[in-house]
């Protein structure tokens, strides 16, 4: 590109600033617009790198005479920035597929409703162990294109949402991921499974035969939509069953064995994170590491060793007995799903947030089995009590976070658990997930 073509970055978060920094590097003509207010930390790098920007406003005749967009991925297509730039015929990308543009390392990428952060943690946890050179990047870390314009690395293990995979024309991941498929941004898709689903596989859809696609074999809604996807890469599958299958399988003593190339290449019987979903990510994880050629003791190490992640069934303190667990990380249904079938002892329940057309059914059966209360905390919690009412003995509101940690803390007994695990966005009374965990732990140490 010359140093006339200009570039918009649309959202100055972390990967619109990543953007901004690599376009500017590219020799770009770059101008960052945010309709919202921009973080000072992304301020100061702005201002260092002298870059020109706008907050709390679009100025249309800079972005409309830009040759490219990039796009944060929390701007919806409905907003109207963007009704004009697809009027005007203007290219628009995400922060992804702008990195991915200038990136000389073979990426893994990983997506899926629930577990996408432990894979992609514990996939760059065994390449770091190993001693290669790799990044981690996308809705975890440093965003992708800023690690790109950092230094070249040989690999680059990325977290990718459903709504950076909309805007990519390119993106070709080496190693693609999907954990599973469950519903989640519903409200973004059109309430439509299969358009939500059309953007999960879009992590396959430039992909060659010279890729892989990992999958979970288990998972329902996975195999359902996936005939209706071209995949080019080879498929790899992973399963709980006891099932010889290329990829990862578990046998009748819990032993992970991973095939490729019908060949056993490996077995790992020791987890560090227990649980039914967390044996998926690691399967996951431990396959996409095999596949790099990542010798089997770093593997197994990082597996056996791996600590839990924040916000993700996090344990924070235990107050007279009571166990409180963070579980902030859980936007949604099935996460919620996941978290309170791990629920061994009785539980107060802490849920509630942006409903993001959420379908609460898959809970009941768990809900009347574990939980003995439910505190609302949102801003509109009207649909929880309608589904939920006459399935536990309490449902209750509270305004903010310290009131619905008291009021958790005053109904509890010795031996309960106090969960947050909220199956909604944060929005509405928090910054995001992250804030919504630590005010949580931060509450429960205030006790």
């Amino acid at each position: 590109m010359s140093i006339a073509t200009k570039i918009s970055i649309l959202g100055a978060g972390e990967s619109g600033i990543g953007a901004a920094i690599l376009a500017q590097k590219q020799g770009f003509n770059v101008w960052v617009s945010d309709g919202g207010k921009i973080k000072q930390k992304y301020k100061d790098t702005l201002n260092d790198l002298d870059l020109p920007y706008e907050e709390g406003s679009h100025n249309m005749n800079e972005i409309l005479s830009s040759q490219l967009v990039v796009k944060s991925p929390g701007i919806p297509e409905k907003a109207a920035v963007m009704k004009a730039i697809r009027e005007a015929g203007i290219e628009v990308i995400s922060e992804i597929e702008f990195g991915y543009r200038y990136c000389k390392g073979k990426i893994i990428a990983i997506t899926g409703s629930n577990g996408k952060t432990t894979t992609t943690l514990l996939t760059y946890d065994i390449l770091k162990k190993a001693g290669v050179s790799v990044a981690l990047g996308g809705n975890v870390g440093n965003s992708f294109a800023a690690s790109v314009a950092e230094s070249d690395h040989d690999y680059y293990v990325l977290e990718i949402s459903s709504f950076q995979l909309d805007d990519i024309n390119s993106f070709k991941p080496h190693i693609a991921i999907l954990c599973n498929i469950t519903p989640d941004h519903l409200d973004r898709y059109d309430y439509k499974m299969e358009n939500y689903a059309a953007s999960k596989f879009a992590i396959t859809k430039y992909q060659d035969e010279t890729d892989f696609f990992i999958y979970n074999k288990d998972d329902a809604e996975t195999l359902k939509y996936m005939p209706q996807h071209t995949i080019k890469s080879k498929p790899l599958a992973i399963t709980l069953q006891n099932e010889n299958t290329e990829g990862a399988w578990l046998d009748e003593t819990n032993t992970i064995h991973i095939t490729i190339n019908n060949q056993e290449q490996m077995n790992i019987n020791e987890l560090a994170l227990q649980g039914k979903h967390n044996t998926y990510n690691s399967m996951a994880s431990g396959l996409a590491s095999k596949l790099l050629g990542i010798r089997k003791e770093a593997i197994r190490e990082s597996l056996a060793g791996f600590e839990s992640i924040e916000h993700r069934l996090e344990p924070v303190l235990q107050v007279y007995g009571m166990q409180f667990i963070n579980d902030s990380k859980a936007t949604n249904v099935n996460s919620t799903w996941y978290a309170l079938d791990n629920m061994h002892e009785p539980t107060i329940w802490i849920a509630g947030g942006v409903d993001k057309g959420n379908d609460y059914s898959q809970l009941f059966g768990l809900v009347e089995k574990k939980v003995k209360a439910i505190i609302c905390l949102g801003v509109d919690n009207s649909k929880l009590h309608q589904e939920f009412e006459g399935k536990v003995d309490l449902i209750i509101d509270a305004a903010d976070m310290d009131e619905a940690v008291r009021m958790a803390y005053k109904m509890g007994e010795k031996g309960d658990n106090i969960l947050l695990s909220p199956a909604c966005a944060s929005f509405d009374l928090f910054e995001n997930y992250e804030d919504r965990g630590r005010q949580f732990k931060a509450a429960v140490r205030n006790l």
